[in-house]
């Protein structure tokens, strides 16, 4: 979900998002579906013209990969951490900071929303949700 950081209350876990994206991966690892939302969520606020980005995720693996403090040693994410660093390059300014799950309750709401469409057998589909 994109939250626009200079709107009053966007530091607030119940912030209103600008735009939300919600899709079914499969059966991924944690790690990957963290990623892979990454790097979603990199490509809208790219497309809604966004010049700096402060990502807030609830797995500090992927904030210290991404800052380079930690290296990525497994395969599968290799690749997603080096799409993720490209698409933060095109970013004037970029932060991640790891938060607790229980402040990231929307972006499980999102994952849980994912689930379900698929559980009630409309599809794994993408729902992106942008501003009017």
């Amino acid at each position: 979900m994109l939250i626009d950081a200079s709107l009053p209350g966007a530091s607030r876990p119940d912030a209103p998002p600008i735009a939300t994206i919600s899709e079914y991966l499969g059966v991924q690892t944690n790690n990957v579906a963290e990623y892979t939302g990454v790097i979603r969520a990199l490509a809208l606020a790219e497309e809604l013209g966004a010049r700096a980005v402060d990502l807030l995720l609830d797995s500090n693996l992927i904030v210290e990969q991404l800052h380079g403090r930690w290296r990525v040693k497994d395969a599968k994410l290799i690749p997603l951490h080096a799409e993720a660093k490209a698409r933060l390059g095109r970013f004037g300014r970029w932060s991640a900071a790891h938060v607790p799950r229980a402040q990231n309750k929307q972006a499980d709401a999102l994952c849980n929303e994912a689930i379900d469409r698929v559980q009630a057998g409309t599809g794994p589909r993408v729902v992106v949700t942008r501003p009017k």
